[in-house]
């Protein structure tokens, strides 16, 4: 699908958009892995679906996205404020029946240190809003919440799900995240673990052989345990079976408890 086809206004709001914020426990959690392979679920099944960088620092969401980045997400919320939220959306190259639009940072510390202002945030939240009436589902990555941007995405969101490494060290910045949120006045309605599990994780998302950027999305490949543990995380993460999508059968079963 072209980037032309982002341009175009939806006639009509979607009925009940869900934004859901990615937070990481920590630095290296996989929390932009998840939140692609996410989005890409949810638009096999057929959703339109916005994908925004809250990690300004590391920019990660950048590195899957190919060619000139211009504007982005920190000039759209900064000298290029008043730019149509379009401007800064790039198709992702997946074929799916529904699409993926993203809004990666790429900036120098310059600019992404004012991006990180309280006043830069307010419009991030304003930003996050105005994506949620023209896609389905917005979905947000989010570093471990200690900036303005971080706080913004929280605080907007629907749902925040919390991503950290299957370890001691994760599960204990699991407990730390959580009493973060609540300090800013959100809490954590889900958590994934990945590349290993503890206790008290909602989903486990395993290891694959796929690592490189041009690799991700892996959820539409042949790693059948990775693709099932991505439609059992996106039906915890946003409430929709996207099984059908994946050929259903045996992925069904695991999903019934995430979705009414």
């Amino acid at each position: 699908m072209d980037d032309e086809a982002v341009t175009d206004e939806r006639e009509t709001r979607p009925t009940e958009t869900t934004i859901a914020a990615f937070v990481g426990a920590t630095g290296g959690a996989g929390t932009t892995r998840c939140t692609l392979e996410v989005a890409t679920a949810l638009a096999a099944d057929g959703a339109d679906v916005g994908v925004f960088d809250a990690a300004f620092a590391t920019q990660g969401l950048a590195a899957h996205i190919p060619g000139q980045i211009e504007p982005d997400l920190t000039a759209l919320l900064t000298e290029e404020a008043d730019a149509p939220l379009s401007e800064g959306l790039t198709t992702l190259d997946v074929e799916t029946a529904g699409r993926v639009a993203v809004s990666p940072a790429f900036a120098p510390f310059e600019r992404f240190a004012r991006a990180k202002t309280p006043d830069a945030a307010q419009r991030f939240e304003t930003r996050l809003s105005a994506a949620a009436d023209r896609f389905d589902y917005v979905l947000v990555d989010v570093p471990p919440v200690a900036s303005n941007q971080a706080i913004a995405a929280v605080n907007v969101a629907d749902q925040s799900i919390v991503v950290a490494p299957g370890t001691t060290r994760g599960a204990d910045a699991v407990q730390q995240m959580r009493t973060r949120l609540t300090h800013v006045g959100s809490e954590a309605t889900l958590v994934v673990s990945t590349r290993g599990t503890f206790e008290g994780a909602d989903c486990d998302v395993p290891e694959t052989d796929a690592t490189e950027p041009e690799s991700v999305p892996s959820c539409l490949g042949d790693d059948a345990a990775f693709t099932t543990a991505i439609v059992e995380l996106t039906a915890a993460a946003v409430g929709r079976d996207v099984s059908e999508a994946f050929e259903g059968g045996g992925l069904l079963s695991g999903v019934e408890r995430y979705v009414k």
